[in-house]
């Protein structure tokens, strides 16, 4: 699991980054705002990347999902990139765990 979800995240890091650029733009937003708000989600993204074995780590990456479709409030294509990623985000949760299990009872039949 740590794999997938560390590659989904990461994903998102260069995403928030790059929607970051284009919120610049933005006459009604200040730099600071944007690079505050996009800073704090992208060194998030990495250290979900150490906590994805663990329930609160997937949990806070799902609330980095709704946040990463909210932002689309700003820029709107974050709406279509924010479902991308949650629909990645699911994907790399569940076939995580299916891979973790399948490596689990691998190991145990080697050890019999």
């Amino acid at each position: 699991m740590r794999t997938l979800c560390s590659s989904t995240l990461l994903g998102e890091f260069f995403v928030i980054g790059f929607a970051g650029l284009v919120a610049m733009k933005d006459p009604d937003l200040s730099m600071a705002t944007v690079w505050t708000v996009s800073g704090i989600a992208m060194v998030l993204c990495v250290l979900l990347c150490g906590m994805v074995t663990r329930r609160s780590g997937v949990l806070l990456g799902w609330a980095l999902q709704i946040a990463l479709i909210a932002s689309g409030v700003v820029v709107p294509t974050m709406y279509f990139l924010g479902a991308v990623f949650a629909g990645l985000w699911w994907a790399s949760v569940h076939f995580g765990r299916k891979v973790d299990a399948a490596r689990a009872r691998m190991a145990a039949q080697a050890e019999s």
